[in-house]
């Protein structure tokens, strides 16, 4: 659990620590989340909490023009690789794409459904595409694995695990491949120098307009809560 405190108009601010991080910084996330502060290695925590309590008044304001979430539910349109589709319940077994609908289990929570459907899209999406990667750049992952991340849509550890945010299912499946080629650039480069970003460069040669729209409308993907609206 991320550690927290909180400042004198009440808001909750969570806390990390980067490496690469030369200042401090906050981030007040589109998807109603708490706002995160970031702080250099040596940066004392006291700086850091005085820093935000200076910040205050533009936290507030940041966390009021936070869209509202937008609730996975029948009748919603919810982007899948790139494209709305209604959430539409039906006599199906499974969730299945039909034309501009998505075709949901009728009698079931859409949110869980929806979810599951997105993982497994992913998941197949990206294992294919990291497999075509990592024999271009002639290095081998050892594994990959699906979180809900916030701050990050994918990462790649030091002995070649990667992990890559679900949520990337709703993205145009270009986009996911620019993640994959990414992440398993880092198979050669730990960091982000220009020999890394050749690699990248070498993978998909166009990657910056990929790059470019995950900063543009990433954000978007973010506010969609699959949690039953009814709290169950």
């Amino acid at each position: 659990m991320a550690e927290a405190f909180t400042i004198g108009n009440g808001m909750r601010i969570t806390w990390r620590r980067s490496a690469r991080a030369r200042r401090m910084t906050l981030r007040v996330p589109r998807d109603g989340g708490p706002v995160v502060l970031t702080l250099p290695v040596g940066a004392p925590l006291s700086d850091g909490a005085a820093f935000a309590e200076s910040k205050a008044a533009w936290l507030l304001q940041a966390a009021q023009r936070r869209p509202a979430p937008s609730i996975v539910q029948h009748g919603a349109a919810v982007p899948v690789a790139g494209m709305p589709l209604v959430l539409t319940p039906a006599s199906v077994r499974a969730a299945s794409v039909e034309g501009e609908a998505l075709l949901l289990p009728a009698g079931r929570p859409a949110g869980p459904v929806v979810q599951a459907f997105l993982k497994h899209r992913a998941m197949a999406h990206l294992r294919a595409a990291c497999d075509g990667y990592s024999v271009a750049l002639g290095r081998s992952y050892r594994a990959i694995a699906l979180r809900d991340t916030r701050s990050r849509w994918g990462s790649c550890t030091a002995d070649g695990r990667l992990m890559f945010s679900w949520r990337l299912a709703m993205a145009p499946p270009v986009v996911l491949d620019y993640v994959a080629a990414h992440e398993v650039a880092h198979l050669r480069h730990m960091d982000h120098s220009p020999r890394f970003w050749a690699a990248v460069a070498g993978l998909m040669p166009d990657y910056a307009r990929h790059r470019d729209w995950l900063r543009r409308h990433g954000p978007d993907l973010m506010v969609w809560q699959f949690r039953d609206p009814t709290g169950d």
